[in-house]
C-alpha cells in the first residue's frame, strides 16, 4: 500500500492534463507515492491521452460523471493508501511541495488534514481566491481566507508563513488521511460540486479533528476552469450549497437565528446582482433558497448525525463575527487586519 495517494479528478480536462500533469511528474521525488487519474466519464480525448503521453500515471475509469464530490468518493474508496491528495487538474505544483505536507502530517497525528499555500497562477505574486494560506468561516456561513476576503485578494509578501489551525482546507489541494475522510462519510455527493470541502471540513473540526495550512508548501492554481466566476450555475450551487452546509452543522442553538439572518442576506445578494444588471446571478439566487427548502427534509438525517457525532462545542477558525460587517462596513479588506 502506498502512503500516498494523489488523485486528479479530469472530466473533458486533456488540456489541462497536458500542461500541468508533467510538473507533478517531475516533482521532488518522495518515495511511496501513486499518481492517479479519476475520470468522470470524459467524452474529450483526455483518456487516450493519459495512454500515450502519461503512462506511468494510474487511470481510474468512472462509467459518468459523477461531480467533484461523488467524484472523489468513488475513487478514495478503490485506492488503498494512508494518505490521499485531492488535486484539482489546474493545479502547478512546485518542485518540493509535496514533502513539507507529509512531513507535518507524519509528525501530528491529531490534524486530520491540511492544504499548502496557494497562489494564483495567472497573478503568480497573488494568492489564489479559492484556499490561499487557509480558510475560515464567518457566523452566517461566509468562507474567507488568510490572504482573501471577499473578492479581495492579497499579494504574498510573506505575511502568512506561520502554520496555523483553519476551518476549512480547500478542495483544490486537499491533503487528508484516508481514514479519516472515510469515517466522517468523506464530501457529500448530493452537492455535486462547490461547498462540499468545507462541510467535509467543518464535520472533521465538529469531530476534535484538526485542520492547517502549510505555507512551506506552494502550488499555483489556475482556477475557474470549470465553472467562470460569474456563472449563473456556479452561484447556485455555492448558494444552495452553503445554505444545506449550515443546515448540516450549525449548533442547535444557532440554526434559526442564523437561517433567518442568511435569507435577508440572500435576498440582498439577489438584488445586488439584480441592479448590477446580472438578471441569471439574481435568478439563480432565489432558485438555490427554493430548492434548499425543497432538500432540507432529505439532509435531516445528516443533521441528526453530525449531531450526535460533534464533541467541539466551541470552533475558534468559525468567527462570530459577519465578514460582510467587517469588510463592506469596517472595510476590513486584509485577513492580518480582522482582529
Amino acid at each position: 500500500m502506498p502512503q500516498v495517494a494523489i488523485i486528479i479528478l479530469n472530466w473533458n480536462g486533456a488540456d489541462l492534463l497536458r500542461r500541468f500533469l508533467p510538473a507533478l511528474l517531475a516533482a521532488d521525488s518522495t518515495p511511496d507515492v501513486d499518481i492517479y487519474v479519476a475520470d468522470n466519464g470524459s467524452t474529450d480525448s483526455s483518456v487516450a491521452l493519459l495512454r500515450q503521453e502519461f503512462p506511468t500515471v494510474k487511470l481510474l475509469l468512472l462509467e459518468q460523471n459523477y461531480g467533484f464530490a461523488e467524484g472523489y468518493n468513488r475513487a478514495i474508496q478503490a485506492i488503498e493508501a494512508k494518505y490521499v491528495v485531492l488535486m484539482n487538474s489546474d493545479v502547478e505544483v512546485t518542485p518540493s511541495w509535496l514533502s513539507p505536507l507529509l512531513e507535518y502530517m507524519e509528525a501530528h497525528p491529531e490534524v486530520a488534514a491540511c492544504q499548502p499555500k496557494i497562489r494564483s497562477w495567472r497573478q503568480k505574486e497573488c494568492f489564489e481566491y479559492a484556499g490561499a494560506a487557509g480558510g475560515f468561516l464567518d457566523r452566517y456561513g461566509y468562507p474567507f481566507c488568510r490572504g482573501r476576503i471577499m473578492s479581495e485578494v492579497e499579494k504574498d509578501n510573506g505575511q502568512y508563513e506561520e502554520v496555523i489551525p483553519i476551518f476549512w482546507a480547500t478542495g483544490a489541494m486537499l491533503f487528508i488521511r484516508r481514514k479519516e475522510y472515510l469515517e466522517a462519510g468523506g464530501l457529500d455527493g448530493r452537492f455535486f460540486a462547490h461547498m462540499e470541502e468545507i462541510d467535509l471540513c467543518w464535520r472533521l473540526r465538529a469531530r476534535g479533528k484538526q485542520l492547517v495550512c502549510v505555507p512551506q508548501s506552494t502550488v499555483y492554481h489556475l482556477g475557474g476552469a470549470t465553472l467562470q466566476k460569474e456563472s449563473p450555475r456556479k452561484t447556485f450551487l455555492n448558494f444552495r450549497n452553503n445554505l444545506l452546509m449550515l443546515y448540516k452543522n450549525l449548533p442547535v442553538g444557532e440554526l434559526h437565528s442564523v437561517m433567518r439572518v442568511r435569507a435577508l442576506l440572500d435576498y440582498v445578494a439577489a438584488l445586488k446582482f439584480l441592479c448590477t444588471g446580472s438578471t441569471p446571478n439574481a435568478r439563480a439566487v432565489l432558485q438555490a433558497r427554493r430548492e434548499y427548502h425543497r432538500l432540507r427534509p432529505t439532509f435531516r438525517a445528516a443533521r441528526e448525525e453530525n449531531m450526535k457525532q460533534t464533541t467541539v462545542s466551541h470552533i475558534p477558525e468559525r468567527t462570530p463575527y459577519s465578514i460582510l460587517w467587517k469588510y463592506y462596513i469596517h472595510r476590513k479588506k486584509q485577513f492580518s487586519k480582522l482582529k
